[in-house]
């Protein structure tokens, strides 16, 4: 898949008519949402992407988004996607160290994707892009959009482009960018059901290369990245929103409450009611 490709495309099609819209964070986020601590960007290149989100009016709503159009997600937003019209769509997830690229398309009435393809390289820090990023952020707390919108979601895509045009040279990179690949799909779907098998599966690996792939470039065991991705959003959680632990739980990727605590309890030293209390 050449992104780069299809970024340019993005833009050389550009017209007036074609919408950007910007989630929220004011109401609970329904089950299997998408709410990640990064910025995302959702580009629809064909057919009709339909998404339950937060407008700036705090209502939820169902939009349906035309080629063209797209969603900006700021972090800890939420998007609930609905994949039955049948489409094709450009996802940028913009992470610490990392910037994330999906390249994803489904068939109406078929069960599973047609075609799913990734791609991820180092992000530069102290650079442009974070201040478009962040204005982006601010520029969604605003009524007023237009046409800073425009102007500074081709921005982030032109400036995307240079970094695919120019990755930063580091040894190892094809295993790096693995790695960080395999990571922010933990990130974005830490709310399902994760094990290595499937991660494996998904990536083209073998089970035992995944591990290998975490203890050298993660210091860590695939297993022990999950959980502490699942507790940081459990944190969250806790703190922004009244659910019940058990439905935090279930939010979190955790199929027991009492595995839950005892793992919450283990990694914080507080309880999940203790955490949610304490200042």
């Amino acid at each position: 898949m050449n992104f780069q490709a299809v970024i340019s495309s993005v833009l050389e099609q550009r017209h007036s008519d074609q919408n950007i819209w910007f989630a929220g964070n004011f109401h609970i986020p329904p089950t299997f949402s998408y709410q990640v601590n990064f910025p995302r960007l959702e580009i629809v290149l064909d057919g009709e992407y339909i998404n339950e989100v937060e407008t700036h009016e705090r209502k939820v709503e169902k939009i349906t988004a035309k080629a063209g159009d797209a969603f900006f997600i700021p972090p800890n937003c939420w998007n609930k996607p609905d994949w039955e019209q049948g489409c094709t769509v450009l996802s940028l997830l913009f992470g610490r160290s990392q910037l994330g690229l999906s390249y994803v398309s489904k068939t109406k009435g078929e069960a599973g994707f047609s075609d799913i393809q990734k791609h991820s390289l180092q992000t530069r820090s102290g650079f442009a892009i974070d201040n478009i990023l962040e204005a982006l952020i601010s520029l969604s707390r605003e009524r007023n959009k237009k046409p800073m919108d425009e102007l500074l979601f081709q921005a982030l895509l032109q400036y995307s482009n240079t970094m695919l045009d120019a990755p930063i040279a580091e040894p190892q990179n094809r295993v790096k960018d693995l790695y960080q690949g395999i990571c922010i799909y933990i990130q974005e779907n830490f709310h399902r059901p994760l094990n290595r098998d499937c991660i494996a599966e998904r990536f083209s690996l073998s089970a035992n290369h995944l591990s290998r792939l975490f203890r050298q470039q993660g210091h860590m065991t695939l297993a022990e990245y999950i959980t502490r991705v699942r507790i940081d959003r459990a944190k969250f959680m806790l703190k922004k929103y009244d659910f019940r632990l058990n439905e935090v739980a279930e939010r979190c990727g955790f199929k027991d409450v009492n595995y839950f605590c005892r793992v919450f309890k283990t990694r914080t030293g507080m309880t999940p009611s203790e955490y949610r209390g304490a200042s």
